[in-house]
């Protein structure tokens, strides 16, 4: 359907570590490798997938507030680079997929407790706020005349928009394949494409600097996102607890809020 990348393109070098990565729940310091300390404090370190940002950093928040003394520190990216650096080795307590496929990556290795699946997200076509192409439906990405933005096809957002593309029996020729699902939308609020395919909560996250469209072809590419504690992790009790949150009636209402369906 659009070109294959090869896998250099998508994942990070493992040689990178992980922790330089990391982003703190509020805190600018620079992110320790997980770990409790002899103070009594612990930091969990939690990879989840990019589209689950604005929700887990304020389940992040809710988390700390809950467990005085424990940081939480998320990275964000590509489900298929977080799972490659599992693999590798690099430090973490919880790992939250946008597809059952990249969970696989991990539980295979056997470094990952029994994934559950806590949400489902559908994809939407995403447009400027002034829609200058008049893209109006799925078969409009088609026009050479658009200029559209899709997930690389190794991550989850990138495999559900080739499942939608094969279902509508369309092919279309990205001017760009992106890494992550923020990064493509990121193509769309700067004017850069005319079009992408990102999941709905990435447009209702954006705050109105894009306008999402619905199409039917995007029901049979909807993308469950499991959630599990690492084998590894140096934090257990603090990562299973997570887990919980993210599982818990409340954590389904942060979720819910965003645009995620109920698994």
């Amino acid at each position: 359907m659009f070109r294959r990348l090869p896998r250099w393109a998508v994942a990070v070098p493992l040689a990178l570590t992980l922790a330089a990565a990391l982003s703190g729940c509020g805190s600018d310091d620079p992110a320790p490798t997980t770990a409790s300390s002899g103070d009594g404090t612990t930091t969990l370190t939690v990879l989840a997938a990019a589209s689950l940002t604005g929700t887990f950093t304020e389940l992040g928040k809710t988390f700390e507030a809950a467990n005085p003394g424990t940081t939480v520190r998320f990275s964000f990216g590509s489900s298929a680079t977080l799972a490659q650096q599992i693999v590798a080795g690099a430090p973490a307590d919880v790992f939250a997929a946008a597809s059952p496929a990249t969970m696989k990556t991990v539980t295979d290795a056997s470094l990952a407790t029994t994934p559950t699946t806590f949400a489902r997200n559908v994809l939407q076509i995403a447009v400027p706020a002034d829609n200058p192409a008049k893209v109006d439906d799925l078969a409009d990405l088609a026009d050479p005349k658009v200029k559209v933005a899709l997930c690389a096809e190794q991550v989850p957002c990138g495999a559900a928009a080739v499942t939608a593309l094969d279902a509508a029996g369309l092919k279309v020729t990205p001017v760009t394949l992106e890494q992550d699902v923020k990064a493509t939308l990121t193509k769309v609020e700067l004017g850069e494409v005319d079009a992408a395919l990102v999941y709905r909560t990435d447009v209702i996250a954006s705050g109105g600097k894009v306008q999402g469209i619905d199409f039917p072809e995007a029901e049979k590419a909807i993308n469950d996102y499991p959630i599990a504690a690492l084998s590894g992790a140096s934090a257990p009790e603090a990562a299973k607890r997570f887990v919980d949150l993210v599982l818990s009636q409340q954590g389904k209402d942060v979720l819910t809020k965003a645009g995620f369906q109920a698994p």
